[in-house]
């Protein structure tokens, strides 16, 4: 019955007519019809990228963007000319005054450019020379998740590909027996905010172009072992089997969803070797842990996934998504900063020193941000020792290393207030769009045809900052 109803659908009749074959394989397989063939659009400056995103908005102001004139008022209310009644948070919209608050920590200059950096990050500050700063980014999300979604998919609304996922479809693997776009989880306690498989998910795009999520203890990917009895060669023959029928089916439908099951299932079983080999940890030597810290050695902390971001990227990984949770710091700001700096200032430095005396910070780019700021004003009161800063969407800093980026640079500036942007913003999709021309992409060429559409990573908007390369 079922064969008999599959003759008759719409698809199976187009699927079998003329100009009707054309149609729908301009509808099944936009990628035929895209200026996409794995080749980038111009010279890259980088094969690969390490995308370091700490999760919950770490506080540009206490880290990263040096504001000493805030002593001067704090304690006292944030100017309405400096606010211009731009819209809060229901956490703090019905506070009955927004103090100013000065950061508690000391910054100072650090490398040869003299850039100041928090006491916080003493070993960020022992690589400034290798980072560019942009600390004039701003997005339109003053929520997390829109804002999250928004840094990695290009826009607030949920379903779209992520930016590893762009990047696997416009320029592949690098190594066949590992996949292009890998996201590895640390960090975070119950009532941190969450992370949702959409946001390494490849969305309108085929699947097989999401992430491979790796897992902190056991196997690397679940179910990557074969199960008790069977063999390697027994799990050959099954897929080839199971492969036979795909393609029959594939033949039949032309559903590109049964191609990418087919891709997929011969990854994971190539995967089976190359991974676990990747993923061990215990073979680096003893100054590899002391590069990195003590963290290291411990399986799905942070060090330890920048220690594996290393090795994939050695191996030719495209897309290496690191998440860190826990920096949303509405209360307890000044303990709760310090244990996060604690857990990832030296290994984030420590990958872009390993990185570059192997050679590979040249050819990687390396990318630390959050998905917003955080305000200049306190949340809770300030006279407490438990007060925290809100979201601040109108401007915040992060760093990028290696790829073609200019080191020792700091580009950008913020008011005295680290409120507005005084001098050369930087949206999201600017940074996106700077992103893929490292990777030798043109943000407005990679394209996928979607619900009658070509949609691109940075939506209608982007513009690539030369400036920084």
């Amino acid at each position: 019955m079922n064969r008999q109803i599959n003759d008759v659908t719409r698809r199976a009749f187009l699927g079998r007519a003329g100009i009707g074959a054309a149609a729908l394989a301009s509808l099944l397989n936009p990628k035929l019809f895209a200026d996409v063939d794995g080749s980038p659009h111009f010279v890259p400056t980088a094969k690969r990228v390490i995308f370091l995103h700490q999760s919950g908005a770490p506080s540009q102001i206490d880290l990263l963007d040096e504001k000493p004139e805030l002593s001067k008022w704090h304690g006292q209310e944030i100017p309405a000319a400096i606010r211009m009644g731009q819209r809060l948070t229901t956490m703090t919209s019905d506070q009955k005054s927004l103090p100013v608050t000065a950061s508690p920590f000391k910054f100072a200059r650090h490398g040869e450019s003299g850039t100041a950096l928090s006491e916080l990050l003493p070993h960020t500050g022992r690589i400034v020379d290798d980072l560019c700063i942009v600390r004039s980014m701003h997005t339109e999300a003053i929520n997390h998740d829109p804002a999250i979604t928004m840094m990695q998919t290009g826009t607030e609304q949920p379903g779209r590909p992520s930016i590893g996922s762009w990047v696997s479809y416009g320029l592949g693997s690098e190594n066949e027996d590992l996949p292009a776009f890998v996201v590895l989880l640390s960090g975070g306690v119950p009532g941190d905010q969450p992370l949702f498989g959409r946001l390494w998910g490849s969305g309108f795009l085929p699947s097989q172009y999401q992430a491979v999520k790796f897992r902190g203890t056991g196997d690397p990917v679940l179910y990557l072992a074969n199960p008790a009895g069977i063999t390697a060669d027994i799990r050959r023959r099954m897929l080839d089997s199971l492969g036979e029928l795909n393609r029959i089916q594939s033949s039949a439908t032309g559903d590109t969803e049964i191609d990418a099951r087919i891709a997929q299932f011969e990854l994971a079983y190539r995967m089976q070797d190359s991974l676990p080999r990747i993923a061990n940890l215990a073979e680096e030597p003893e100054h590899t842990f002391e590069l990195y810290g003590d963290d290291a050695r411990q399986p799905g902390t942070y060090a330890a996934n920048c220690l594996l971001a290393r090795r994939l990227a050695e191996q030719g990984v495209r897309f290496i998504q690191l998440y860190h949770r826990g920096w949303d710091h509405h209360t307890n700001i000044v303990s709760r900063i310090k244990a996060k700096c604690r857990e990832t200032d030296q290994a984030s430095a420590a990958l872009v020193q390993d990185l570059k005396q192997r050679g590979l910070l040249k050819d990687t780019l390396i990318v630390w941000a959050g998905e917003f700021g955080r305000t200049v004003f306190c949340q809770g009161d300030l006279a407490s020792n438990d007060y925290g800063r809100d979201h601040h969407p109108r401007c915040f800093s992060i760093w990028l290393a290696g790829g073609g980026v200019r080191p020792g640079m700091t580009y950008g500036r913020t008011d005295e207030f680290s409120y507005n942007i005084a001098e050369n913003p930087v949206h999201i999709h600017d940074l996106q769009a700077t992103i893929l021309r490292c990777l030798g992409i043109d943000h407005e060429r990679l394209t996928f045809r979607h619900q009658g559409r070509d949609h691109r990573l940075t939506d209608i908007g982007g513009r690539v900052v030369s400036e920084i390369l």
